[in-house]
C-alpha cells in the first residue's frame, strides 16, 4: 500500500541520538530466533524458502527488485470496479522493467473510516465480496505466468483498507476514530489501532478471514493458494505497530507479540509451504525499541523495513536541494541498522516499501522527479552493496507503482470513496504523492539497470 497514514505529517519521529542505542546488542541470540522459525517450505518446487539469511528458489538464492501495487486485485476484479485490460498492461510494464516481485493488499475491511477503500473484500465479519477474491485470483494467475511471485498483506494497521480499527468496530459496538482527527491527535489512533491485539473478537473475526484466504482455491487457476508457489509469503499486516506511543507500546507489547506467535503458529497449521512475514517498519513502528523490534520477529521468517524520509521530516519537500544530503544520511544509518538486526536474527531482510516526493512536493505526472530519483539510486547502490557483501539484504519493493493511473481531482488529488482510478497511493494520500507512473522514464529506468545488475551480482566472498 503506499503505506502508511504512517505518523501524519504533524509527528513524525526522528532517529537523531536514538539510532546510536539501536545498535547495541540485544537479548535474543540468532540460535534462539532461528531454532523458533524453522519453516522452509517445499526446496525445489518453485516456493521461495530460506536458508539462513538467504531467501532460495529452486535451489539459487533468490533476490529479487519488486514493487508494491496494492490494488491489483482491484483492477483484477470482474466487476465494474475492475479493469482487467489494464492490469495485464501494468504487469506486463513491470515485468519489461525487471520486477519479479509485487507486494499486494490481499485484505481490506468495510468501513465507516473517512478514505477508506469501498468496496472491500470483507463487507462484514464472514461475508466476502466474491469479485475482489476473484481479482485477486486473476492477479495471481497473470503473476503466475509472468514468473513473478506475491507477497500478500493480511490486514492493516492503517485505515485506508478498513484494518484493524475496523475489526475492532465490526466487534465492540461500533467504536472506531478517525486518523488526523482534531479531537483524537496523534498518536490517538495508533494507540487505538493496537488495541486490536487484545481484543479476542476482533482478533477472531481477523482468524476466520486469514484461514478463509489461507485455503482458498484460486477459481481461474484451480490451484488452492496455500499450494501455489507465486505466492511468496503471507504477510500479517501492512505495518503493524504496537501502539503509537511509548506508554502504549509498552502496555501492548505482550498481546502484540502473541498475536504474531499465534497467527504464525495458525498459518503454519494450514500451509506448510510458504513463508510469513511481518510488514513492520522496522524500528520507526516501535519508537525505536530494538528490542521489541527483534522480538516481533521471532517466529517471523524474514525481516522488513519501509523507509519515509518526508513522513519523517528527515527532509522538506519545500527544500528538497538543501536537505537531501543530510536525510540521506540517516537514511544509510537505518538501512545499517536493519542490517545489522537481520545479522543478529539470522534472516534475510528486505526494504520493501519506501518512497520519495516529486520536486517541490507536487503530485502531477510531469513534475519532475530530480530528487526521487537521487533516493531511489541511495536505496538500489545500498542494496547492491549489501549483496556485495554478502549481508542479509535479498531486495526491495519501491512504494508504489502507478502506471498508467491518474488523479481524477487534481485541485486536491485525492480519491474520492467509490472511485477507480486507481495509483500507487492509497485513498488517504494524494494521487501522486509516491507513485511511479508510466510516463516516469528517468524512475523507470533507475529500477531497469538495478534489475539488471541485481541479476549478475556477485558477493565479495
Amino acid at each position: 500500500m503506499k503505506p502508511n497514514s504512517k505518523a501524519p505529517l504533524s509527528r513524525r519521529g526522528v532517529l537523531g541520538g536514538a539510532l546510536a542505542s539501536t545498535m547495541t546488542a540485544l537479548a535474543l541470540t540468532a540460535a534462539g530466533a532461528d531454532a523458533k522459525s524453522k519453516h522452509k517450505g517445499k526446496t525445489g518446487s518453485g516456493f521461495v524458502t530460506r536458508d539462513g539469511t538467504h531467501f532460495k528458489l529452486n535451489g539459487d538464492t533468490y533476490r529479487y527488485v519488486g514493487a508494491n501495487i496494492w490494488y491489483g486485485a482491484y483492477l483484477g476484479a470482474p466487476a465494474a470496479f475492475g479493469n482487467r485490460a489494464r492490469l495485464v498492461r501494468e504487469l506486463d510494464d513491470l515485468k519489461a522493467l525487471g520486477v519479479t516481485n509485487l507486494r499486494v493488499l490481499g485484505s481490506g475491511e468495510l468501513s465507516p473510516l473517512k478514505n477508506s477503500l469501498d468496496p472491500a473484500i470483507t463487507i462484514k465479519p464472514g461475508t466476502y465480496n466474491k469479485d475482489l477474491l476473484a481479482g485477486l485470483d486473476f492477479l495471481l494467475a497473470e503473476m503466475k505466468k509472468r514468473d513473478m511471485k506475491a507477497v500478500l498483506y493480511l490486514t492493516n494497521f492503517w485505515e485506508w483498507s478498513g484494518g484493524m480499527v475496523t475489526l475492532q468496530y465490526y466487534t465492540n459496538g461500533g467504536n472506531y476514530i478517525n486518523m488526523n482527527d482534531p479531537a483524537h491527535p496523534w498518536p490517538e489512533f495508533a494507540d487505538f489501532s493496537a488495541q486490536f491485539y487484545g481484543n479476542a473478537p476482533a482478533k477472531a473475526v481477523y482468524y476466520d478471514y486469514v484461514k478463509m484466504l489461507v485455503t482458498r482455491t484460486n477459481s481461474i487457476t484451480k490451484t488452492s493458494y496455500r499450494n501455489d508457489p507465486t505466492i511468496m509469503a503471507w504477510q500479517l499486516s501492512n505495518e503493524p505497530r504496537p501502539g503509537g506511543s511509548d506508554a502504549a507500546i509498552a502496555k501492548n507489547a505482550d498481546a502484540y507479540c502473541g498475536w504474531i506467535a499465534d497467527t504464525c503458529s495458525l498459518i503454519r497449521s494450514l500451509d506448510k509451504n510458504h513463508l510469513i512475514s511481518l510488514g513492520h517498519e522496522g524500528l520507526m513502528g516501535a519508537n525505536n525499541n530494538r528490542d521489541l523490534v527483534m522480538r516481533a520477529h521471532e517466529h517471523i521468517d524474514y525481516l522488513t523495513a519501509h523507509i519515509w524520509p518526508l513522513n519523517w521530516s528527515w527532509v522538506s519537500d519545500k527544500d528538497l536541494a538543501g536537505t537531501f544530503d543530510a536525510g540521506a544520511a540517516k537514511v544509510q544509518a537505518y538501512i545499517d541498522a536493519h542490517i545489522q538486526m537481520a545479522k543478529e536474527l539470522n534472516k534475510p531482510l528486505v526494504f520493501e516499501e519506501f518512497g520519495f516526493p516529486r520536486d517541490g512536493g507536487k503530485y502531477a505526472p510531469d513534475v519532475p522527479t530530480t530528487y526521487k530519483d537521487k533516493f531511489y539510486g541511495l536505496i538500489y547502490a545500498a542494496v547492491e552493496d549489501a549483496i556485495r557483501s554478502d549481508t542479509p539484504v535479498a531486495g526491495s519493493n519501491f512504494w508504489a507503482w502507478g502506471g498508467a493511473g491518474r488523479a481524477l481531482h487534481t485541485d486536491t488529488y485525492h480519491m474520492l470513496r467509490g472511485e477507480t482510478a486507481y495509483v500507487g497511493d492509497p485513498p488517504h494520500e494524494p494521487q501522486g504523492w509516491y507513485s511511479v507512473f508510466n510516463t516516469d522514464t528517468s524512475t523507470q529506468a533507475l529500477i531497469k539497470a538495478h534489475a539488471g545488475r541485481l541479476k549478475t551480482l556477485k558477493t565479495a566472498a
